[in-house]
């Protein structure tokens, strides 16, 4: 029998390490986009049909103008703007240290009742001791800030009266575009008289900011150094 045939060619792991590589860059390609797209929260826009015309009334139900109310978002369709004021800092440290000695003597051990010696010294007179040490340390610290506005539109009136809303912004720049998007749960007393309600007020809000372009694409490592960076870490 030959054992060539059926030992494993040295050229295999260069295969599969050329496949993975080739895998990565077209993961890369795929992720280096943003995370959504444009129009991913489109207008809401209500399509009810106006209420019919009573002949010779002078209330209209369809041009009605509520003299009484507010101009508080409150219906699917209403805009309302969102005041963003993230603020977060997080700041984290660890040490430790550790030290322990130990020691170990046998004496002199004796065979027949009589030390056993070479030229007068005991030679199974032994001892031993081990010295074990470590001292680690560590920290870590992080601060975000996001400020601005942004107007959203209300996409649905949850049983409880509280208002669904979600709502993105584009920006198209000489090298790029950059994007907001934000979507949430607003409570209605929290709606201020200026129809405006700050951002740490949304609830399950989930706000993006990011971009792409040449100087987003700049700032992005390549495909390769991702997946080194991913499967082979320092």
């Amino acid at each position: 029998m030959n054992d060539t045939a059926t030992r494993p060619s040295m050229h295999q792991p260069l295969l599969r390490l050329s496949a993975m590589l080739l895998a990565a860059i077209a993961l890369g390609a795929c992720a280096a986009g943003p995370s959504r797209q444009p129009g991913d929260y489109p207008p809401t826009t209500v399509h009810a049909p106006l209420p019919p015309a009573s002949d010779g009334a002078v209330y209209q139900p369809a041009t009605a103008i509520a003299l009484f109310e507010d101009h508080k978002a409150r219906r699917i369709g209403d805009t309302i703007t969102v005041r963003l004021a993230e603020r977060t800092q997080a700041s984290k440290s660890a040490s430790t240290d550790a030290q322990k000695n130990t020691r170990t003597e046998t004496g002199a051990p004796t065979i027949l009742g009589t030390n056993v010696t070479v030229g007068g010294r005991d030679i199974l007179s032994n001892d031993w001791g081990s010295n074990q040490e470590f001292a680690g340390k560590g920290s870590s610290s992080q601060s975000n800030s996001l400020n601005g506005n942004i107007t959203v539109t209300v996409a649905e009136v949850l049983p409880n009266g509280n208002l669904v809303v979600r709502g993105e912004k584009w920006l198209t720049l000489n090298q790029g575009e950059e994007y907001i998007q934000i979507s949430g749960i607003v409570r209605p007393a929290d709606i201020a008289v200026d129809n405006s309600v700050p951002s740490y007020k949304v609830a399950d809000a989930r706000i993006t900011y990011s971009g792409n372009g040449v100087v987003p694409d700049a700032n992005r490592p390549g495909a390769i150094s991702r997946f080194f960076m991913k499967f082979w870490p320092l």
